[in-house]
């Protein structure tokens, strides 16, 4: 007697547990982009807080070496020559302090760079997707919502803002210790201190990216 053949394949509890997608290329190198934006922005923010407490101490020797110099020139005899004046005194500490402000300045330069870099990975996924699929056509979002395009353009933006900051705290790093206005000296140590071109947005964006990539939860 011929019994007809059927497979049967036992199934393991496993196999009912729903497994999770497996990303494609271009959606792991968004979410590892994500993670980096949020590390390298954190990495300047400490930068940022070291930053300012050097600039704070440049600015107090430069108010405390103004107010020494005006109490020599009151006891100075109104006789005494220009040849005859002390000449300024050469402050080891205030440069140490230039030095230590310039470092942290280089760092922040190499993490802006690197968020540039991170803008232009974005962008060249997002070149692939239309050589791919073509410019006009709409493709399934690589995580949630978000149209891969939107991932670069919130790259770029981050990146434009940190741009803009660094090319300020480039001047306040070349002018804090050689101005002798202690109005624009603390001015200098506010814009360090605020940086007004990482308006709240900035942290928005990052926590939305994050959210989208699932490296927040809701």
């Amino acid at each position: 007697m011929n019994f007809p053949f059927f497979s049967y394949v036992a199934k393991s509890p496993a196999d009912g547990t729903p497994r999770r997608p497996v990303l494609s290329v271009s959606a792991r190198k968004i979410k590892d982009n994500a993670a980096d934006w949020h590390n390298l922005m954190m990495k300047w923010e400490r930068l940022n807080d070291n930053g300012f407490t050097t600039a704070n101490k440049i600015v107090n020797m430069k108010i405390s070496e103004q107010f020494q110099d005006n109490k020599l020139e009151i006891t100075c005899d109104n006789s005494t020559t220009e040849s005859e004046k002390p000449s300024p005194k050469y402050n080891e500490e205030l440069d140490n302090c230039c030095a230590e402000l310039l470092e942290v300045l280089k760092k922040m330069t190499k993490i802006q760079l690197k968020m540039e870099k991170l803008s232009s990975t974005t962008k060249g996924i997002c070149d692939l997707e239309k050589f791919h699929h073509g410019a006009g056509s709409c493709t399934a979002p690589l995580f949630h919502t978000w149209p891969t395009a939107y991932f670069y353009e919130v790259s770029l933006k981050l990146s434009e803002m940190y741009k803009k900051e660094l090319q300020l705290k480039q001047t306040i790093v070349q002018e804090i210790a050689h101005s002798a206005n202690q109005d624009l000296m603390m001015v200098y140590l506010s814009s360090w201190l605020y940086q007004p071109y990482l308006d709240n947005s900035s942290k928005l964006l990052l926590e939305a990216m994050l959210l989208e990539t699932g490296h927040r939860q809701c």
